[in-house]
Parts: C-alpha cells; sequence; structure tokens
C-alpha cells in the first residue's frame, strides 16, 4: 500500500506506511492553556488509533500528557531521552511501550524503520522546566522514507543527517503572531525544502491554535504561512510537489522507485 499521510492539524498527522500507522505529536485538545483551537474539527477517534507515536519535544503542545493517554494500550510511543525524567506525567502512562530516543538511534515497527535525528530547538518543557531533552525530527523509513521535523529551525547538517527522503512534513509557522529562535517560518522552510529535496512536501505547524484574544493581532501570519510556503517552494525547490491539506484531509504522495 502507498505511503498516506493524513493532517488532523498543528503537528499532528498519521503516517500510514507499510501497514503501520505512525502518529506525530498527538495534540486532541480543544484548548491547551492559552491556546484556543480555530480551525479544523477535532480529530476522530480514528485519529487516535496508532502503532506507534513520535514525539518531537517537550513542550506542551507537542508532548500532551491527556492526548497521548488516549493510545490504545501496548502502543509505542518513542520520545526524546531523559523525558520521563522532565515530565512526570509520562511515567503514569504505563499502559504504553515507551522507548527514549537521541539523534542517531533507531528502533524497528513491524516493517519499519524509524531513526532520530537533530532539530534546532528548545528542549525545555516550558515555562518552567529546568531539565533538558533533545529536540528530535524522525525518518520513517518503509515503503517510502519520510521526514517529520518536530520543531527545527535551520541546519548546516540538516540534508546530511536527514539523507535522501521522499517527503518532508515540515513545520511552516506557529501558533502566535512571532516565530522565535528554533522555528521554520514559511522562507526558511521553503530553504529546507531546497536543501532536502524531497519528491513531495507537506508543510504542518500553522492554522489550528492561536491565543485567546489574539484574533485581530496579525491574523495573517495565521492563515498564511502554509500559502506562503507553497509559493516560495515553487521558486526554491521548483521540483517538488507541495500538498496543502485540509485538517483531517490526506494525500498519497509519489515515492522513488
Amino acid at each position: 500500500m502507498p505511503v498516506e499521510i493524513t493532517w488532523w492539524g498543528h503537528a499532528t498527522c498519521t503516517i500510514a506506511d507499510a501497514d503501520i500507522r505512525v502518529l506525530t505529536d498527538p495534540l486532541f485538545a480543544r484548548r491547551l492553556a492559552h491556546l484556543r483551537r480555530r480551525r479544523g474539527a477535532l480529530p476522530t477517534p480514528d485519529a487516535w488509533r496508532a502503532d506507534v507515536a513520535l514525539v518531537s519535544h517537550l513542550h506542551s503542545d507537542h508532548l500532551h500528557i491527556p492526548s497521548l493517554a488516549r493510545l490504545a494500550p501496548g502502543t509505542r510511543l518513542l520520545v526524546p531521552r531523559g523525558a520521563p525524567r522532565a515530565v512526570p506525567g509520562l511515567r503514569r502512562l504505563t499502559r504504553l511501550r515507551l522507548t527514549e530516543m537521541a539523534p542517531g538511534d533507531e528502533t524497528t515497527v513491524g516493517d519499519l524503520r524509524v531513526r532520530a535525528v537533530s532539530a534546532r530547538h528548545d528542549g525545555r518543557r516550558l515555562p518552567v522546566g529546568r531539565r533538558h531533552s533533545p529536540a528530535l525530527g524522525y525518518v520513517v523509513e518503509g515503503e517510502a522514507r519520510t521526514y517529520f521535523a518536530g520543531d527545527t529551525g535551520l541546519f548546516e547538517s540538516m540534508a546530511e543527517e536527514v539523507g535522501q527522503v521522499d517527503v518532508a512534513v515540515l513545520p511552516v509557522g506557529g501558533w502566535g503572531p512571532y516565530l522565535g529562535e528554533g522555528h521554520l517560518d514559511a522562507g526558511r522552510a521553503a530553504e529546507a525544502l531546497a536543501r532536502l529535496a524531497p519528491r513531495s512536501a507537506v508543510p504542518v505547524h500553522y492554522g489550528t491554535y492561536w491565543p485567546i484574544g489574539m484574533d485581530a493581532v496579525r491574523p495573517h501570519e495565521f492563515h498564511a504561512p502554509g500559502e506562503e510556503f507553497a509559493r516560495l517552494a515553487a521558486e526554491r525547490a521548483p521540483d517538488v510537489v507541495v500538498h496543502r491539506l485540509a485538517h483531517g484531509e490526506s494525500v498519497r504522495p509519489e515515492v522513488r522507485r
């Protein structure tokens, strides 16, 4: 079966490959602290179904304990090394099979190989976390090679560490009117695409959550990053097909044979 990618919103996707369902940074909340889901219905229980879930870093919009608690008993859960020490709630998820990962680590799930790669992003559990874990991206290899970047800025060794991939799932925005260090906006994501040179790309991490009471503050930063990424990608990486998905929409991208 060809690889299929479904975007549920924010950084949450299902990557279906080699009869294995991979769930990225599960976030199934209508509201998270000061953030409200403004676009896309909450994912249905079908989105909770996974063989393995990948957590890229410790921020609560990526490592969300209530969402992880919805996963079925026995689900594999890959988290950055040191995450259970930094986030005690992880230790209560005893029904899940947890594996700690660091850049370069690999594991298998059925016929899939999952490899952790570096990311350039704050590894603390904010706002008061003192303990750090490495922020990660993941390369999922089955019928296709799919790169899930998590949250990251550009870094010199990105293409070398990630290697050749068919699909790049890249963050192109954020949840507020300003992006700090360690993030890709639409322009930097297009530059990452030029370096990685996959066949296809799926933009994520935009157009889902926005701070309560800030609806009128630079609203284009909420709506526009996906479209802006597609425009800039056409200029900087014209051979890459960009699939700009609606919430809950799926695509079966072309892969190298």
